[in-house]
């Protein structure tokens, strides 16, 4: 029985699978985005993000337990590097899945995988959305006060104000005889 073993082999052996997650993970590091089929990309996250965490403190002994998974010079450099700087504050999901569709020979699901704070054009997109403030009615009204309190009483917007108030009393009134 299979009970509590929710690693999926990808149908490769265990060296093989081990290569394969090593290679990926380095690309990943080394290429900020790769594209590959979802069930590869989901058990990558599980390797790829322990071995991010761990590269965000710099010491000797980290540095070790990463290469034994990941053999690549390069790919340590620029994980305890560039890599480990920019998710240095965040506590975790360092990698985002967006699907793409499927492939055409076998239709399996493709999907691209990347380094969350590496894709300039989200970002840029987020910065925007925290721009714009959302403003309730209240201030709306409070700041339509303060104009037509600024403007002469002579003027027709105060007149305005006033028939707006006259039909709130009527509507009150025809509720109150409907009862």
């Amino acid at each position: 029985m299979r009970h509590g073993k929710k690693n999926n082999h990808l149908g490769r052996t265990a060296p093989h699978r081990a290569a394969m997650l090593s290679n990926m993970a380095s690309s990943l590091i080394l290429h900020k985005r790769i594209e590959t089929t979802l069930a590869k990309a989901k058990e990558l996250r599980k390797y790829a993000e322990p071995l991010i965490t761990k590269a965000k403190t710099d010491d000797t002994n980290n540095r070790r337990v990463v290469f034994s998974y990941l053999q690549n010079k390069e790919a340590i450099k620029e994980l305890f590097g560039v890599v480990a700087e920019k998710v240095a504050n965040r506590p975790g999901g360092y990698t985002r899945i967006i699907k793409l569709g499927n492939r055409l020979g076998d239709n399996a699901e493709m999907c691209l995988m990347e380094l969350v704070d590496f894709n300039e054009t989200m970002l840029a997109a987020t910065e925007e959305k925290a721009v714009k403030t959302r403003r309730s009615r209240r201030s709306g009204a409070k700041k339509e006060e303060v104009a037509v309190e600024a403007t002469p009483a002579a003027e027709a917007p105060s007149a305005e104000v006033v028939e707006d108030e006259a039909p709130a009393t009527e509507t009150s009134e025809e509720e109150k005889a409907a009862e």
